[in-house]
């Protein structure tokens, strides 16, 4: 009866404290490097889009990439520039989209966290 009580009190406190057997998983958020601040990309281009792979964490929770593209800091979702590639690749090729000028632009990596670059300019 007392080996009984002892893996059930085991097991109650495993669950409440959230320990867990398995590997942890870690977010990992690379930071962008390219395109770099004051860059003026134009409409209709390709462009290597780069991001430090350098230090990834033993387990990450998503490598499934998405690039997406922000202005004044709004993420425009329903319109990803990439969608499924491995973040651990460290670059992706994008079209710049035909979108209004200006110089507040940013692309945000999502993998398991979204990481926003440095502000660049889109012109026609």
């Amino acid at each position: 009866m007392f080996m009984k009580l002892s893996a059930v009190a085991v097991t109650l406190l495993a669950a409440f404290t959230g320990v867990s057997h398995a590997a942890p998983l870690d977010v990992y958020a690379p930071p962008l490097l390219t395109p770099t601040a004051g860059e003026v990309l134009i409409v209709g281009n390709q462009q290597n889009v780069t991001w430090d792979t350098s230090r990834p964490p033993q387990h990450i929770t998503n490598r499934t990439g998405t690039l997406v593209l922000a202005k004044g800091g709004i993420q425009d979702y329903k319109n990803p520039l990439a969608t499924g590639f491995d973040i651990l690749d460290g670059w992706h090729i994008i079209t710049v989209p035909n979108v209004q000028e200006g110089d507040d632009y940013q692309l945000v990596l999502f993998g398991d966290s979204g990481n926003y670059g440095p502000k660049f300019s889109i012109r026609y």
